[in-house]
């Protein structure tokens, strides 16, 4: 509770640090709100991405098992593979709100084809696009995983603020400009009685 002198001044400041706050609450709610829509919108993209993993999950383990059967699992270990691209994928990135939101873009292709295989085979190329699919579709799905993590992070941060002001800075401003104006109407009706007592409109008040 917060101590304060017993003035008009006081009493103005007060009120003018009340409106503030509830400017800064008003601010803080509607963020909370385009926060929450934002958050909602990139949980629908995460369910949309999650389950086109699962099923390139199932079509490369399918692609597997086949390629599998086609060669045995000590020569599929051993089948060549295309060189792994030294560049990151093209990614967006804005901000929304002050929270950083990423975009994947397309990957970058390789220049360059893998050793040619001895043994080769369409199930052993049709394996490794399987996971390259699904590799891909993983990525995206981190991507959204890591929007929807750096925006809850921000709701929760900005819940905190709201409930603070709301709960515990208002009220406090709210109480001491309730005691303040209580202390100035007594310092007032005091005053009132001493003029009337100087003037000798009423008795003086025994002691």
């Amino acid at each position: 509770m917060r101590e304060v002198t017993p003035t008009r001044s006081a009493a103005l400041e007060l009120a003018d640090e009340r409106r503030l706050m509830r400017q800064g609450y008003e601010f803080l709610d509607e963020k909370r709100v385009l926060l929450a829509t934002e958050m909602l919108r990139q949980l629908r993209a995460y369910r949309e991405r999650s389950e086109r993993v699962a099923a390139e999950l199932k079509l490369a383990v399918g692609a597997l098992a086949t390629a599998v059967e086609r060669h045995g699992l000590d020569d599929l270990q051993v089948y060549p593979v295309p060189p792994v691209p030294t560049s990151s994928p093209a990614s967006d990135r804005k901000r929304f709100l002050g929270v950083p939101l990423l975009t994947i873009g397309a990957f970058a292709e390789t220049a360059s084809v893998p050793p040619q295989a001895i043994d080769p085979s369409p199930e052993a190329r049709a394996c490794r696009a399987a996971f390259e699919r699904l590799l891909r579709a993983a990525a995206e799905m981190g991507v959204v995983a890591g929007n929807l993590y750096r925006l809850a992070r921000e709701y929760r941060r900005t819940e905190r603020r709201a409930k603070a002001l709301e709960n515990v800075l208002l009220p406090e401003v709210e109480e001491a400009m309730k005691r303040i104006d209580e202390q100035l109407d007594t310092l007032d009706r005091e005053d009132t009685i001493r003029a009337r007592w100087s003037r000798g409109d009423g008795a003086r008040p025994s002691s």
